[in-house]
């Protein structure tokens, strides 16, 4: 097994210090920045130090400035702190467009964990909460890489097999949901929007109500696959409520 942070992102790939985030700012954009120029206020991280790190760049596309990331044999991805209130906004809009699917990935086996394509979501889960099981896991793995492990994560993956709508457990910890928006090559090379109920979302998959969110990344990674890939991320906003007609 490669010395990943298993459960660091594990499907999820980074850590939140729940404790240092700040009250709620609106997302960075990307298409507020210039291309060529710097990436504000998103972190870059590595979860796994022996693995290359994914390139990610601002490019022009469209008439609009967008993240560009470039997978070779690697993994790394970016992460923006934030606090979000669910009730508030539980919405989560994105564009996102890929080369195309991993071809060797499977996101059943730890050793096919890659995806061309991935936003993570990271919630202010209590540690409390969880089984005395899972917290001795986590708490064994902050031992091991010295850093604080995420305790409810949704990732919305642009899969190469596993039908859409598909949602299961990563292959490296449970405490982290994998769900297939995207899957295969038909759609490869064209910007998708995609918009997900946050809250829904985290009630299909831990049978509960959605806490805060602590943080967003976006992750395009080919480490475990010994692959090339590459992706293109646009903006990514929080929206209220969807408005409903009146009866």
């Amino acid at each position: 097994m490669k010395a990943r942070m298993a459960t660091v992102f594990a499907g999820t790939m980074a850590f939140v210090s729940v404790s240092a985030v700040q009250a709620s700012p609106p997302v960075p954009a990307f298409s507020s920045m210039a291309p060529a120029g710097e990436i504000f206020s998103w972190l870059p991280l590595k979860p796994a130090p022996k693995a290359p790190a994914t390139r990610y760049s601002l490019v022009g596309d469209g008439g609009a400035t967008v993240v560009h990331a470039q997978a070779d044999r690697s993994m790394s991805g970016l992460i923006h702190t934030l606090r979000v209130d669910t009730r508030r906004y539980p919405r989560l809009r994105w564009r996102w467009k890929i080369g195309a699917p991993v071809a060797a990935a499977d996101m059943t086996r730890k050793d096919g964990d890659d995806y061309a394509a991935r936003v993570y979501v990271m919630f202010d889960y209590p540690l409390e909460r969880l089984g005395f099981g899972t917290r001795m896991k986590l708490m064994a793995g902050e031992a091991l890489y010295g850093q604080k492990l995420p305790t409810a994560t949704l990732n919305y993956v642009w899969d190469n097999r596993q039908p859409t709508g598909t949602m299961r457990a990563n292959a490296y910890t449970d405490r982290a949901r994998m769900i297939v928006l995207r899957s295969g090559p038909t759609e490869a090379g064209t910007w998708v929007t995609e918009t997900r109920d946050l809250r829904a979302d985290f009630r299909a998959a831990f049978g509960e109500e959605a806490p805060d969110v602590v943080a967003l990344a976006i992750a395009t990674d080919t480490d475990n696959t010994g692959s090339r890939a590459e992706a293109w991320y646009g903006d990514l906003q929080f929206l209220p409520p969807e408005k409903r007609p009146p009866q």
